[in-house]
């Protein structure tokens, strides 16, 4: 087993300025990185802007004998945030996607604004970012992308249909950057994090929230951003010093004849075995996705 390091290696994490951005950038820089400390410094709902939050991180990372650069620009101008990289080191080792906003209600009332903030700063934003230094990876034929995505997206969750709808988006986004990337050594996983920051305080039960300690997700992250790690494309819940990896899973399914088709009744009649789980398939890709769809094809050919 090697040491885990980033000398050498630049890292941008957004969001940085507190909670678990923070603690993915003060663990990065302990490994050895040099950070770009990105922040808005907006409130949880997306409004207004303050610098200080960024600074402050940098200040513990050079207190600590850490090299950081703060970075305030919103990351639906990742290309800003990138440059920023680009002018100060040189180069963009690793994207951690972990800036995000709330803006919970129930569907039923959600205004357009609450559902368009929060797509531009989860899904815009981390395209932004993530565009803007995909090239600078290739070039380099190295990069690590993290994209941040959440149970509620995985699971649902009531007032979340904005959040979750974004959050799983990226997800998507993970699975196909993961092929395009592979070939250039550019790896990309997704994470669900629980942690206990100003955007969940509230939610836990008493006990719980002081458990949920930001920097138990941090250590899962770095390492899936190092030169060891070869994983790809992958999903994993994280938080309170528990980790798991998630994967999708598919019924056996149904087969009808594609000449002659089939009716509703007829799908109403073979609808339990439609939904059993017995003998489930995992595919990783589009080929293995298909499969009993070609196979049913060809016994009907």
């Amino acid at each position: 087993m090697s040491d885990i390091r980033f000398e050498d290696k630049v890292v941008i994490v957004t969001g940085a300025g507190g909670g678990i951005g923070r603690a993915h950038a003060l663990l990065f820089a302990k490994h050895g990185a040099k950070v770009i400390v990105n922040d808005l410094g907006g409130s949880t709902q997306g409004e207004g802007a303050n610098s200080e939050a960024a600074l402050k991180v940098v200040e513990e990372i050079k207190a600590a004998g850490g090299t950081a650069i703060a970075n305030p620009d919103s990351v639906v101008d990742g290309d800003k945030i990138v440059q920023c990289a680009m002018d100060n080191f040189g180069r963009v080792d690793v994207v951690v996607n972990n800036a995000g906003i709330l803006r919970d209600k129930s569907f039923a009332k959600m205004s357009d604004a609450d559902w368009d903030l929060v797509y531009k700063v989860h899904v815009e934003g981390a395209y932004k970012v993530t565009h803007a230094a995909w090239n600078h990876m290739k070039e380099q034929n190295f990069g690590r992308i993290i994209f941040t995505a959440s149970t509620s997206g995985i699971y649902g969750n009531f007032g979340q249909a904005n959040y979750g709808m974004a959050k799983l988006g990226l997800y998507g986004l993970t699975r196909t950057l993961a092929i395009e990337g592979r070939k250039n050594n550019i790896f990309v996983n997704a994470i669900a994090p629980t942690g206990g920051t100003r955007m969940t305080e509230g939610l836990f039960p008493p006990g719980a929230f002081e458990k949920l300690k930001p920097e138990l997700v941090s250590p899962l992250v770095v390492y899936l951003c190092s030169e060891q790690c070869q994983e790809t494309s992958s999903l994993f819940e994280v938080g309170g010093g528990w980790m798991g990896k998630v994967r999708w899973e598919r019924s056996l399914g149904i087969g009808f004849n594609p000449d002659e088709g089939f009716s509703p009744e007829d799908v109403q009649a073979n609808f339990d075995q439609l939904c059993s789980f017995e003998n489930a398939v995992h595919p990783k890709d589009n080929i293995e996705a298909l499969k009993e769809l070609m196979q049913n094809i060809q016994k009907f050919s």
